[in-house]
Formats: C-alpha cells, structure tokens, sequence
C-alpha cells in the first residue's frame, strides 16, 4: 500500500484513489509566514529594531533607551524633530526568528524584575505579531535608575539658576 494519504473520488464507485490536496499557500516551518508560493518576505534588522525599541517605551517605567552616549545623541535628535525608535535596540534576524538586546533606564521606584518582564513581553508580542519571524530572546540591560530632579538633560529649561545673593 502507499504511503500516500488518498481520497476516493466522490463521483465513482472505483477502486481509483487520488492523492490528497497538499496546502501549499503558505510554508509555516517554525512558525513563520515570511515563505510563500509567491515569494519571500524579508524583514530588515532595522524595522525588528524600531518595533521593538516603539514597543519596549510603552511600557511605563521605562524612561529612557540606551547608553549614556546613545542618549546625548538621541536628545539632540529629539531637539532637531528627529526621533530614534531603535536607540538601544540591537537585533540579529535571521530568516524565521530574532534576537533582541535592549538597553533601558528605568524611572526610580519601579520593580525593575516587573519591568523588565513586561518589556520582555510585549517587545515578543509585537514583533511576532507585526513580523511574523519567532523571537527566540529578549536580553534587557539595565544600565540606570532616573531620579528625578537629578537628571539636568531631561529638564526642560537647562539654563543655571540665577545667584540667590548680589
């Protein structure tokens, strides 16, 4: 007997079997849909990194990305109207899945362990879900706590306070 799943056919009474309809849309492997009939989809680092970076600031607590020299760039940036969503994101993509690293401030009184787990959390679910490649890991580097108050960058009027006496 064949290893070939078969159907009869639904008209005749027939020994006759035909081979089964084979799906042949979409290729899954891996939980991916970036392999069709029709072609490839290849997803730049870039884009992994600005989803991811957009992602990870939604969640409340995180204040800042990046290094310390990461955001002396991404403030002058900010100042000229120009916003970098993939600063402090680094990604490795591959065909179906990605790597994330990710560098975060984080405002002072926050459970960083929480924080942290939920910027694991959604950075996987938007990536996976705008993307379709499988994230095989999150890596988060806490590099500061923001106090407020203490930070002089992120203040809005940077100028010194005049003297107290004459």
């Amino acid at each position: 007997m064949s290893d070939i799943a078969t159907t009869p056919k639904p008209d005749n009474n027939h020994a006759n079997t035909t081979p089964a309809k084979q799906p042949t849309a979409v290729e899954t492997t891996g939980g991916s849909d970036l392999l069709t009939d029709h072609g490839k989809t290849s997803i730049a680092d870039s884009v992994v990194s600005k989803i991811a970076g957009v992602a990870a600031r939604e969640i409340d607590g995180v204040h800042a990305m990046g290094g310390a020299g990461a955001r002396v760039i991404g403030a002058v940036r900010d100042k000229i109207g120009q916003t970098a969503h993939a600063q402090g994101v680094a990604v490795e993509v591959g065909e179906r899945q990605a790597a994330i690293d990710i560098t975060i401030v984080v405002e002072y009184g926050v459970s960083i362990i929480d924080l942290a787990q939920g910027v694991r959390d959604n950075v996987i679910d938007r990536v996976e879900r705008m993307t379709g490649l499988e994230v095989t890991e999150v890596n988060i580097d806490v590099t500061d706590v923001f106090i407020p108050g203490t930070d002089v960058s992120s203040e809005e009027d940077t100028r010194p306070d005049p003297p107290r006496v004459q």
